[in-house]
Parts: structure tokens; sequence; C-alpha cells
């Protein structure tokens, strides 16, 4: 029996519709969404909501074929190596775009309903969602030119031809936002002649037109199948550019936030504990925006903290992320942060634009290259051009000439990401220490190829048995930290937080249970050098006159010697009270 829907849930949804569609044909719509329920079995039987999140819960973000092993499906490797080395570490596997694609990594979608077949199919993709939960990425601007709904529109067949952008080339576009140097506009052949097809990120990545709802069911039907197939957050990727609206910059307009909200809705209906999180690379106010009033996403990323942890940790200078810390709004109930440093992209430039100067930005990018690193640009309205991310892995940009300082400073990073308020995402390559790949870079000629190596695990493994490899030390250490984590309350993603300015070198963040029974001080030394703390908090914490706390990561008590706590270079401690 299809699980009952509220007069409330309909006419929410109703609203959404004519909002994004127009009161002609919504009751058709709301119809058609009505008689979608329960497809794959979905929204028949929904799971009970408890909580949708807690101190348990981590994800590790990696392609499909981050690991292969010779003569093995990847999906199956990567299923064997996460059950033996991962549970209990990660609640959940972001397992990056695995549909057929033709460009972009995964990101030029041919076909949104299949597993690329070089990775293994949906059966190797519900053995993993056995033991761990699942994060598919749902992107919704931009299909690839290969697909058959592009094919459909260049034959001029039904629905789909009504499915992309044919835009007039003497149109003005010059107010739309660009994150690429590409051309906005790509001409195809079609079976009407030319189409001039909007392009936002490349050639072979054609925009959807939103505008069109028999588009909407299409993604409807897709975010069933991914329901039934165990997916427990769904990454909206690239959503601030869905809706286009000429002589307008084309981003953050209110209809992307509304399909945003629609999605919630459906979500609410037939399976309200998954988590939706949405991909928006901009300035921090602009990212916080898609949180809504409670009724947009649940979860959005952080992406300041990359560029502003590198910043602080290359440089020794912790003020600039602790101010942006301590100065982040009030979030609505029910939401919370996606913590991360790494991931299968760069470490973007723009969300740091009013914290870090210009002179700082640029200081920080000419040490990402002299690291081995490679900048990727933007075009501006203006005609001029603008860094836009950083091409590096983070392991490499915060190397260091004596490598134990290097491991040191960057598992200071990552404890960093552990410790804030939200729910921390680490990319694979990150947590096996991972340096540039820059023959696979050279290979495909793409700047990213450095950060998304394929690691052959006959070749890792021996790596992550070595004692003296970066690859152990890194791992072991990660595995560690996420495993106390897990075991405190003060970790929650709803426990608050504190962040305490005593010295510019020093990252503090306190973290408190929402019982009020467990406190975590957290303090990370950011320098190159032994530093010498008389006091460990802001006056009102009960850390600042105790001379004997218990680190949680070595175990051991941290005692006052002359009147100062001495943290030596890149050192990091997980302080508790002891009784």
């Amino acid at each position: 029996m299809i699980k009952p829907v509220s007069r409330y849930e309909l006419s929410r949804i109703k609203r959404r519709l004519i909002t994004l569609y127009g009161k002609d044909g919504a009751d058709r719509l709301v119809e058609r969404l009505y008689q979608l329920i329960g497809r794959y079995g979905v929204g028949l039987k929904p799971k009970p909501m408890i909580s949708r999140w807690d101190e348990r819960d981590s994800v590790l973000i990696t392609y499909g074929d981050s690991l292969i092993s010779e003569g093995e499906i990847p999906l199956q490797t990567l299923n064997s190596f996460s059950n033996k080395h991962l549970k209990n570490r990660f609640s959940a596997i972001h397992i990056l775009p695995f549909y057929p694609w033709s460009s972009d990594d995964g990101f030029s979608v041919i076909d949104y309903r299949e597993v690329d077949p070089d990775l293994g199919g949906w059966d190797d993709i519900e053995e993993l969602a056995k033991n761990f939960e699942l994060m598919f990425d749902m992107v919704l601007n931009h299909c690839s030119a290969h697909s058959a709904w592009f094919q459909d529109f260049i034959d001029g067949i039904e629905p789909a031809r009504h499915y992309f952008h044919d835009i007039d080339p003497e149109t003005d576009l010059s107010q739309v936002t660009r994150p690429r140097t590409s051309p906005l506009l790509t001409p195809f052949k079609t079976r009407d002649g030319e189409a001039n097809i909007w392009t936002t990120f490349s050639a072979d990545q054609v925009d959807l037109n939103w505008e069109n709802p028999d588009l909407l069911f299409e993604f409807l039907d897709i975010l069933f199948l991914y329901l039934s197939k165990g997916v427990h957050i769904l990454r909206f990727d690239a959503v601030a550019f869905v809706w286009k609206k000429i002589g307008t910059t084309c981003i953050h307009l209110p209809e992307a936030h509304e399909i945003v909200k629609l999605f919630r809705d459906v979500l609410e209906i037939v399976e309200p504990k998954t988590i939706l999180l949405t991909e928006t690379n901009v300035p921090q106010p602009e990212n916080l925006s898609y949180m809504g009033d409670s009724d947009e996403a649940h979860m959005v990323y952080q992406f300041s903290l990359p560029p502003l942890l590198l910043h602080g940790l290359m440089f020794g200078e912790a003020s600039h992320l602790s101010k942006w810390a301590k100065s982040m709004p009030k979030i609505p109930n029910g939401c919370t942060f996606f913590n991360f440093a790494a991931s299968h992209d760069g470490v973007g430039v723009r969300p740091v634009e009013g914290i870090l100067s210009e002179s700082e930005r640029d200081k920080m990018i000419a040490e990402v290259e002299n690291k081995g690193g490679k900048i990727s640009w933007k075009n501006n309205p203006d005609g001029s051009k603008s860094p836009y991310e950083m091409n590096i892995t983070y392991f490499s940009a915060l190397s260091h000439e004596n490598q134990d300082l290097g491991i040191a400073r960057f598992l200071c990073s990552q404890s960093v990401v552990l410790s804030l308020k939200g729910i921390p995402g680490i990319y694979i390559h990150s947590l096996l220490g991972t340096s540039n790949d820059l023959d696979y870079m050279a290979e495909t000629g793409q700047n990213r190829s450095i950060n998304r190596r394929k690691w052959k695990m006959e070749e890792l493994t021996p790596l992550l048995k070595d004692s003296k490899s970066q690859h152990n030390r890194v791992f072991k250490k990660m595995l560690d930290l996420l495993r106390i984590r897990s075991q405190n309350k003060a970790f929650h993603p709803d426990a608050s937080q504190t962040i305490h300015e005593i010295d510019p070198g020093v990252m503090i963040i306190e973290r408190e249970s929402v019982d009020g029974f467990d406190r975590i001080l957290c303090v990370h030394n950011f320098t190159d050098q032994t530093l010498k703390l008389e006091h460990l908090a802001g006056l009102n914490s009960e850390f600042r006159f105790h001379n004997m706390p218990t680190d949680l990561i070595s175990g051991q008590f941290i005692e006052k010697k002359s009147g100062n706590f001495t943290l030596k270079p890149y050192q990091f401690w997980w302080l508790v009270m002891t009784q």
C-alpha cells in the first residue's frame, strides 16, 4: 500500500510546481507525482525518522575505480577494501559519478540510470550498501552531449527535444556568471539546422532546461531509482546554475532554490531520513543560502574551509580560519555542514573572497605552484580572468622538506576537519596520503587529474604495511582519529562549537555535547615552532585553570610545565577533563 500523502504535503508541492511552471497544469503535475510514489518500491514503507546523523557519521569520498586490482571489478575492489579497513570508521561512502560518462571523470553523464560497466553493476552498488550508507551524485545542471537525451534533441524527438537551451548567438549573455574559460554557447548540427547550445562547463556538458516539467519528472524517477539502490545522501552537483534567465547572472536564481525545496518536499514524503546535500562552490553567504528556512538542503559544503585551512598551515597563521569559524552564523534547525579539506576537484579560490586579501591569496597560489600544483582560471564579465581553483593533492600542498613535519602538518589539517561542527568528508587520497600524480595529469591533459590517482592494489598494499611510508603513517593515524571521534558525543553534528583565539598560531575548537555532559577541546599548532601556552581557552572555559587534561589521541595526561602547556610543531590534542 502506498503511504498516504497529506493534503498539506500535496498543497506545498503544488505551490512549488506553480512557482516553477505556472498554474496551468499544476494539478496534472501533482497527480503525476502521486502516481510516481511507489515506483521501484520507494515510498511504500519509509524508514522511521529518528535522527539523520550523529557523532559516528563520516563520509569517504572516492571514485569507483580509485582502487583497482587486476582481474577484479573496481567496485568489488572498493567493497573488499572498505569492509576490511573502514568499518566502524566511516559510516558512508560517496561514490563519485559511477554512471556511463564521456568527460570530466564522470560529471558528463551519458545515462543516469545505469552503472558504468567498467566499474561494475547495480548489484555491486547494493553489495556496498549492506555495510555502508551511500552518497550518490545527481548532476542536475547538465548531461553528456553523447547521451540519448541529447541525441533525441539532435533528431527532434519528444520529449527530449525540449530538454536543452538553444540560444541565438546574438543574445547578450554578458551578465552570466562563468566558472570556466570555455565558450558559453556551443554549436551543434541538428535535424532542423545549427543550434547553439548553452554549455556552462564544457562543450561536452550540455545544460539541461529545467523550465520543462518533463525533465523534472525524469529526475524524480531517477531519484526513486537511487533510493531503491540504497542512497542515503543525495548530492546536488552544480545546482546553483540550473535555472537560466537572460539578463541575469544565471546563478542562485529563486527557481534554483525552488527546485531544491521541491526535492526536499518529495523526500519528506517517501524517505525522510535521506540527506540532501547541495554543492555550491561560492562565497559563504551564497553557499549558506541553500539551507533556506529549514526547507532546502539538509547539509551544505564548507567551501571556505579547504583554502583557509591550507593558507593557515602553509604560513603558520590560524587567525583567518579562527575568525571565519567564529563568525559562522546560526544555521537553521535540522541542518548541518559537510566539512572537508580535499575532494576530487581542486581547492576553490572564490570561497575566500572577502576573507583573505588578494596578496594573501596570491601568496598561497604561488606556494601551491612551488609544490607542483596547477591553477585553473575562469572568465569574468569584463573579459579578464581570475583564479578559480588550485589543483594539487592536499598532502603535497602541505608537504615539508622534513617528512615528519610534512606528515604532522597534514594530519593537523585533518584533525581540524574532524573537529569542526558538522559531518566530515575525507577524500580517499587524503586517507591514503597520496602525493601529486603528475603522470596521470600529463596523460589526461587535465589539471584535476593531479589529485585523481588510480591506485593499483598490488602497489598500494605493501605501502600501507610499511611503517616507514607516508601512506602507512597517514592511513593508520586517520583511522585512529575516526575511531576516537565516533565514540564521543561532543562530536555530534548538533553539538555546540566555540572557537577560542589565544595565539595567532593556534586553532582551538571547543565542542560540547547536546546534553552538556561531554566536552572536548581540540588544540592545533599551525606553526613549525614549539609553542608554550599558559591558557588553553577563554575565560569562561573550565579548561582554563585545569592543570592536567587528558588527550584522547595519545591517552596521556597533558601537564603544565613551568606554568605552560607545550605544543610541538603541528601537534594537536583532543582534550577532555579528567575526573
